[in-house]
């Protein structure tokens, strides 16, 4: 098997189980021949997703199941339901159960490191997808196929140049920002790609006056816009690190009296076919995309760790920045 990192890089309900002692969520699924998309053997892959807290896992989920169905792979899941325990317990029970390739999305960054020793002294090669992980022994995991959240943040940052230009806006900018899930890589990440931007360019007029975890989820970002706008009513920015946090926000800025897209601009990452209802009501002024769809690009790559390949470094798929002339446009080719 593979010995060293390798990166790809992808543009872009919860139910107690039997089995996994932490409840995650495990079913599995096959189709196809018993030799699988490549003949000889069927190959087995666990994959242990985060949970189900936006329209972006959702999509991603289902872009998995499909992609592994298409391949004939047998695809073992679990739904960790954003914990950590559970995803660590899922990856135990495929060690157990002698799969061929784990595939996982980790909740957070850290305490990665025992788990994935068990799978490398079991000789099986661990993907992860969508999110990385900090760890002290890159060998631990062979490949990585996400995207680049700094650049998101990046991205959202030049955006919101555009928006504020468009919008003709003048004066101080005060953001009020909505954080992912606390210890997760694109929470951390998608901040700093931001900050860096403000802090090089908007010093002197960008100001982030309030930020707080929203979880990654619509109602998370509902009851936290609903507390900024009680803290700090003078926002005027929403810099939001998902769609789903984005529409829960809207709810609680339309509650206090104040238009979405106007008395408040705001700017989203994902680009979930409910954000673009949104961007094309003129309640989003701009959505940074992250392509959801790694299904397929992951097959690929399970198909050719376990021949004992050495995999491609970097696969990258379209990502788009999106503003509000273009939601309309845009809408009728969502695929999530």
């Amino acid at each position: 098997m593979l010995n060293r990192r390798n990166f790809l890089t992808a543009a872009v309900g919860v139910a107690a189980a039997g089995g996994l002692a932490a409840c995650a969520k495990e079913d599995e699924g096959s189709s196809g021949s018993d030799a699988g998309s490549g003949g000889g053997k069927k190959i087995s892959l666990g994959f242990a997703q985060v949970g189900s807290e936006s329209g972006w896992r959702t999509a991603n989920t289902k872009s998995v199941k499909e992609a592994a169905k298409e391949a004939g792979y047998t695809l073992k899941f679990s739904d960790a339901q954003q914990k950590q325990e559970n995803q660590i317990s899922a990856i135990r029970s495929y060690i157990a159960q002698k799969v061929n390739v784990i595939a996982f999305s980790p909740v957070v960054v850290t305490g990665w490191d025992a788990v994935l020793k068990e799978a490398k002294t079991a000789k099986i090669p661990v993907i992860l997808t969508d999110r990385s992980i900090e760890t002290s022994d890159d060998s631990l995991y062979v490949s990585f196929i996400g995207s680049d959240f700094i650049d998101e943040g990046r991205r959202a940052a030049k955006m919101l140049e555009k928006v504020l230009e468009k919008a003709g806006h003048k004066g101080a900018v005060k953001i009020a920002q909505l954080e992912g899930t606390t210890g997760a890589a694109p929470a951390i990440e998608r901040a700093k790609g931001f900050k860096e931007i403000m802090d090089a360019e908007h010093k002197d007029d960008w100001k982030v006056v309030v930020s707080q975890t929203g979880d990654f989820t619509r109602a998370g970002g509902k009851q936290v816009m609903a507390a900024f706008l009680q803290s700090n009513p003078d926002i005027n920015v929403l810099y939001a690190h998902n769609d789903d946090m984005a529409l829960g926000a809207i709810q609680s800025i339309e509650a206090a009296g104040k238009k979405p897209g106007k008395d408040i601009l705001i700017v989203s990452v994902d680009g979930v076919k409910d954000g673009f209802v949104a961007m094309s009501e003129g309640k989003i002024n701009g959505i940074v995309e992250c392509n959801p769809l790694l299904g397929p690009q992951l097959m690929e790559l399970v198909k050719k760790v376990d021949d004992g390949e050495t995999v491609e470094r970097r696969i990258k798929t379209k990502e788009g920045d999106f503003l509000q002339e273009q939601a309309k446009d845009a809408l009728p080719t969502r695929k999530y």
